[in-house]
C-alpha cells in the first residue's frame, strides 16, 4: 500500500513550520525522521495530510549542557543520542536505551523528539523521560511551553502537545555525583519491543521508577518509589505489580507482565546495589 499525503512543504525556521501548520486546516503532520509517521501512511492511517518537513532545522538538533541542566533538541537522532559523551556523562540512563531501540538503521534517522511525541507506550525514551524528571518544550502560536513528563504522556499515542504545536526539545538535571541510572526490559527478540521494561533512576532525594511495555503510557511508580526510598524491597515489587495495568495479547498475558515487573525491579535493585550474580 502506498501513502497518501495531501502536499509538502521545507520548513526553513520554527516560525515557517508554524506557519504551515497553521495554514494547513488542522491537517498539518510534522515530518522529522519519519520513522512512525511515514509507516502510519503507507497503512493509510494517514491520509491527505500536509506533511511540514522540520528536518532542516538545524536550532532543533543537538545537545547542551548547560548550568545542570541538559538539554536534548528535538531532531537528535537516536544514533547521536547513543554515540554522545555529553549524554553518556550526564544522562546514561538515554546511552543505554539507544541499545535497545530496533536497530541501526532505524537508529540512524529516528529523532528523539520523534520517539516523545509519537508517544509509544513500548517505547524506551518516554519512559526515560519519566524516571529522569525531564521537561519537554514546545513553540506555538500562543509562545513557548515547558511540559514536565508527568504531564506530557496523556494515552496511547497521545500527549500534551497541541496540533498547532512543534516539540523543541528535551531537558533534563545532569546527573549528581553518585547517582545511579539502570534500564532493564525484556523482548522477545533483539530489537523487538520490550513485553516489560523498567526505568530506575537512584538520587540523593530518592528512587524514581517508570515502566513501558505495561499500559497506554508510561507509568511512574511512585508507590514503589516510596516503598525503596523506605529500604523495603518486597512492598516495592508489589506495589509495582499493582500499579499498572498491563494488556493482554498474543505476546504476553497480562499477569506474566505483572509478574515480569517484578523481577525486572529486583534486577535493578541488585545492580544498584552491585550484585550482579
Amino acid at each position: 500500500m502506498k501513502a497518501s499525503a495531501g502536499g509538502y512543504a521545507r520548513a526553513e525556521s520554527v516560525g515557517h513550520a508554524l506557519d504551515l501548520l497553521a495554514g494547513s486546516d488542522g491537517q498539518g503532520r510534522v515530518l522529522a525522521g519519519g520513522q512512525s509517521l511515514i509507516a502510519a501512511m503507507n497503512m493509510r492511517l494517514s491520509v491527505g495530510d500536509l506533511l511540514v518537513d522540520i528536518s532542516k532545522i538545524s536550532e532543533l538538533s543537538g545537545v547542551i549542557v548547560s548550568g545542570g541542566t541538559l538539554r536534548i533538541g528535538a531532531l537528535t537522532r537516536h544514533a547521536q543520542v547513543g554515540a554522545s559523551q555529553v549524554v553518556r556523562t550526564h544522562a546514561p540512563l538515554l546511552t543505554d536505551a539507544v541499545s535497545h531501540i530496533a536497530h541501526a538503521a532505524i537508529r540512524n534517522r529516528g529523532t528523539m523528539g520523534g520517539a516523545l511525541a509519537h508517544a509509544d507506550p513500548a517505547a524506551e525514551f518516554p519512559a526515560c523521560a519519566l524516571a529522569l524528571g525531564a521537561t519537554m518544550h514546545s513553540e506555538g502560536p500562543e509562545g513557548a511551553r515547558a511540559i514536565p513528563a508527568e504531564d506530557f504522556f496523556e494515552e496511547v499515542f497521545t500527549t500534551a502537545l497541541k496540533e498547532d504545536e512543534i516539540l523543541t526539545s528535551m531537558t533534563l538535571p545532569v546527573a549528581e555525583e553518585g547517582e545511579v541510572q539502570i534500564l532493564e526490559e525484556v523482548a522477545r527478540r533483539s530489537g523487538d519491543y520490550a513485553l516489560v521494561g523498567l526505568c530506575l533512576v537512584k538520587r540523593a532525594s530518592g528512587h524514581r521508577v517508570s515502566l513501558f511495555s505495561v499500559g497506554p503510557k508510561p507509568i511512574l511508580a511512585t508507590v514503589a518509589m516510596a516503598a525503596l526510598d523506605a529500604g523495603d524491597l518486597e512492598a516495592a515489587v508489589d506495589a509495582v505489580s499493582s500499579e499498572i495495568d498491563p494488556p493482554s495479547d498474543t505476546q504476553a498475558s497480562a499477569a506474566y507482565r505483572r509478574h515480569l515487573a517484578g523481577v525486572l525491579l529486583r534486577r535493578a535493585v541488585a545492580r544498584l546495589k552491585g550484585d550482579t550474580a
